[in-house]
């Protein structure tokens, strides 16, 4: 019997102070502002082949703070500026739930709100995507808890509240990043190398 394909590996990334500047609760799309050198690592992952896919909580609409429509309106926006500079994002993946704020459907015990695994596991399973052999970016423990969670590793960057949270508050962690990157053009560097560094090994078998 022929063995399956094993699936492709991809980079999630966080959006909010990992693709973008942290808001808080962004409510409008003109106040998406893209950071620095963000497109040029999803454009290195556009270039490799590897699913640049976008995994992100958006409990602001659980808490009335911003609506469904603006959500899709904002999350166009980060695309739209991307796109302007030759960079494409492969998938979004949202959870708009939370555990005790809003109403039915978005009050919920969920198991897609990171740093529960849910959203990457849907996407892998929507996208033919091997977990153990991807990455989760992001700037809250959470984030690396989630990508650990799924199977994949897990990268703390410092933008965001990344700095803040590794220099301070570390020791309260339960977990532990498998890279720390000063931002996501590092932190898919790490990623990609760590994909090559895999296929040098197969090939010297």
């Amino acid at each position: 019997m022929a063995q399956p394909l094993p699936g492709r590996p991809a980079v999630f990334v966080d959006r909010d102070g990992c693709l973008i500047e942290e808001m808080g609760y962004l409510n409008h799309p003109s106040r998406v502002r893209i950071l620095p050198r963000t497109a040029a690592a999803v454009s290195r992952l556009n270039a490799a082949g590897v699913p640049a896919i976008m995994a992100t909580n958006q409990a602001g609409i659980a808490r009335g703070y911003f609506s469904a429509e603006t959500l899709r309106e904002v999350n166009a926006e980060v695309e739209r500026q991307l796109q302007r500079e030759g960079a494409r994002l492969d998938a979004i993946y949202v959870c708009t739930h939370h555990p005790t704020a809003g109403a039915p459907p978005y009050r919920l015990e969920c198991e897609c709100r990171k740093p529960k695994p849910g959203l990457l596991r849907l996407a892998a399973a929507e996208h033919g995507l091997d977990l153990t052999r991807s990455v989760m970016v992001g700037d809250k423990p959470s984030d690396v808890a989630a990508g650990q969670a799924a199977g994949a590793a897990g990268v703390l960057v410092l933008t965001g509240y990344g700095r803040g949270e590794w220099e301070y508050l570390r020791h309260e962690w339960t977990v532990k990043p498998d890279h720390v990157a000063e931002d996501l053009l590092e932190a898919v560097e790490w990623a990609l190398g760590r994909l090559a560094a895999e296929k040098g090994a197969e090939c010297s078998r």
